[in-house]
C-alpha cells in the first residue's frame, strides 16, 4: 500500500475511534472536565478542529500556522451542545480528508510550511498523524474512565486476544 493510502487508512481509522467514543458518551461528559486544569473531550475536540484547519487549509501554498487561528482560546471550554462538539469534529476532519484526497505521489516531495518551518508533504502529514491520534487516544482515554465497565471496547477487548486469533485463523 503506498504511503497516500497507508496515511488515509489510518486517519479514518481514528477518526472512527472517536465517533465510536462519543456515540457511548452522554452529553455531560463530552464537557467533563476530569481534573482542575486538565481538557474535556469538547475542549480537545476544540483543538483539533483548530490545528486541523490551520493546517489544512491552502496548505500546499501558506504557512500551516494561519494568523487567523487563536490557539489559546481553543483551549476555553465553552462549546455548549453535543451538536457544536460533533460540527467541529467534523468540520476539521473534513477539512484534512480534502486536503490529502487529491494528493499525488509526486505531491509527498513538495515543501509546505508550518510555523515558518519547511517541512515535506510528506513530513507534514506524519506529523498530523502524530498529533491527532494523541488527541484521540485521550478522548479514548477520557471515555474509558468516564464509563468504567460500561465503556464497550473498540479493538480487542481485554482477554479476547485468544478468540481474536482463532477467529483470524492464528
Amino acid at each position: 500500500m503506498d504511503f497516500l493510502r497507508a496515511t488515509h487508512k489510518e486517519f479514518t481509522h481514528y477518526r472512527s475511534l472517536g465517533d465510536r467514543t462519543f456515540l457511548q458518551l452522554t452529553d455531560e461528559m463530552l464537557h467533563r472536565e476530569p481534573a482542575p486544569g486538565s481538557n474535556s473531550i469538547a475542549t480537545i475536540v476544540k483543538h483539533m478542529h483548530g490545528n486541523m484547519l490551520s493546517r489544512w487549509t491552502d496548505f500546499l501554498t501558506s504557512d500551516g500556522e494561519k494568523p487567523w487561528r487563536q490557539r489559546e482560546a481553543e483551549f476555553n471550554n465553552d462549546l455548549r451542545t453535543r451538536e457544536a462538539v460533533l460540527q467541529r469534529w467534523d468540520q476539521g476532519w473534513s477539512c484534512l480528508f480534502n486536503a490529502i484526497g487529491p494528493l499525488t505521489t509526486a505531491d509527498l516531495a513538495r515543501i509546505v510550511t508550518i510555523r515558518t518551518e519547511p517541512h515535506t508533504v510528506e513530513q507534514a502529514i506524519v506529523r498530523q498523524l502524530a498529533h491527532l491520534p494523541y488527541h484521540v487516544g485521550q478522548i479514548v482515554l477520557l471515555g474509558k474512565l468516564f464509563l468504567g465497565d460500561q465503556f464497550s471496547s473498540l479493538t480487542i477487548p481485554r482477554g479476547g486476544s485468544a478468540e481474536f486469533n482463532k477467529a483470524k485463523g492464528m
